[in-house]
C-alpha cells in the first residue's frame, strides 16, 4: 500500500450522541502527512442491511409504496430491511420479502454489496434479485400495510421516470438488475 492510500490512524474515537438506531462518533485521525483532522460519522449496526429486486414469472418487478419519513413522503421501492441478530442476509433478503409484498422466494441471487455514505456512514447493504417467486406473507414490523405494486419488466426504464421512484439505493438495485438479467 503506497502512503498516499495508507488509512490514518486513529487517535481518538467517542461517542458523542445516541439514538436507537444509531450512535454518532467523533474521530480524530492523523494522515499520512501528518495532517490531523475531527470526522463525525454514523455507526450503524454492523449487522447490515438487504434490498431484494423481485422478478414474478419473468415478467413483473414487485414494488413497494411505503412513508419514508426522512422525506415525509410516500416513496416506491424494493423490499429492504436490516439482518436480523444470528441472520445470513440471503435469509434476511427472503424474510423481508415475505413481509413487505407478501411472496417467497425460491432463487435469491447476490448482486453486491452497497455502501451507504461511506463518507460518514458504516452501514452497508446487500442487494439481491429474487426470482421463482411464491406466494407467503409474513407479519412485519411496518406500522401500515405496504402497497405492492407491479411494474412490468419490459418497462424496467420507465420507472426512473416515476417522481416517487427517487431512493439511490432502489435506483442501484434496478440498474444492476437490468445488468444480471440482461435487458436492453
Amino acid at each position: 500500500m503506497t502512503k498516499k492510500n495508507q488509512k490514518p490512524e486513529i487517535l481518538h474515537a467517542e461517542v458523542v450522541a445516541q439514538s436507537r438506531l444509531f450512535q454518532i462518533e467523533q474521530v480524530h485521525l492523523r494522515f499520512s502527512n501528518q495532517v490531523e483532522r475531527q470526522y463525525e460519522r454514523m455507526k450503524g449496526n454492523n449487522r447490515g442491511a438487504v434490498m431484494v429486486v423481485p422478478v414474478l414469472n419473468g415478467e413483473q418487478l414487485l414494488l413497494g409504496r411505503e412513508y419514508a419519513a426522512g422525506t415525509h413522503s410516500y416513496e416506491l421501492g424494493f423490499p429492504k430491511g436490516l439482518i436480523d441478530p444470528g441472520e445470513e442476509a440471503h435469509e434476511a433478503a427472503n424474510r423481508e420479502l415475505q413481509e413487505e409484498i407478501g411472496y417467497g422466494a425460491k432463487k435469491l441471487t447476490h448482486l453486491m454489496e452497497l455502501s451507504l455514505a461511506p463518507g460518514y456512514f458504516a452501514s452497508k447493504m446487500q442487494i439481491f434479485i429474487a426470482e421463482d417467486l411464491y406466494e407467503s406473507r409474513l407479519e412485519g414490523d411496518e406500522p401500515e400495510p405496504i402497497d405492492m405494486v407491479t411494474w412490468p419488466l419490459a418497462d424496467w426504464q420507465d420507472l426512473l421516470n416515476q417522481e416517487d421512484f427517487s431512493e439511490s439505493r432502489s435506483v442501484s438495485a434496478l440498474f444492476l438488475a437490468q445488468k444480471h438479467l440482461q435487458l436492453s
